[in-house]
């Protein structure tokens, strides 16, 4: 197997980990979970343009942009 395609695989995992940490009380994990998620959306990427899934890519860049606010809210939540 080519190992663009095995890329789907640690994207779904490193993809539910995020999740799990931006459900997290704690903003520390929470940010964590953010940057997670940043290179889930990296990972999903590289394996859409590997298969040419050009929505799954879109997808993927609302979502990293969706991310970087939850770091920008996430930080501004900590430090009040």
């Amino acid at each position: 197997m080519d190992w663009l395609d095995a890329i789907q695989w640690p994207a779904m995992a490193v993809t539910l980990l995020a999740g799990w940490l931006v459900g997290a009380k704690s903003p520390a994990k929470r940010l964590w979970g953010f940057w997670i998620f940043v290179l889930s959306n990296f990972l999903w990427i590289v394996w859409g343009w590997h298969t040419q899934a050009y929505a799954l890519i879109a997808l993927q860049v609302g979502l990293f942009l969706m991310n970087l606010r939850g770091i920008r809210k996430n930080d501004q939540d900590a430090s009040r």
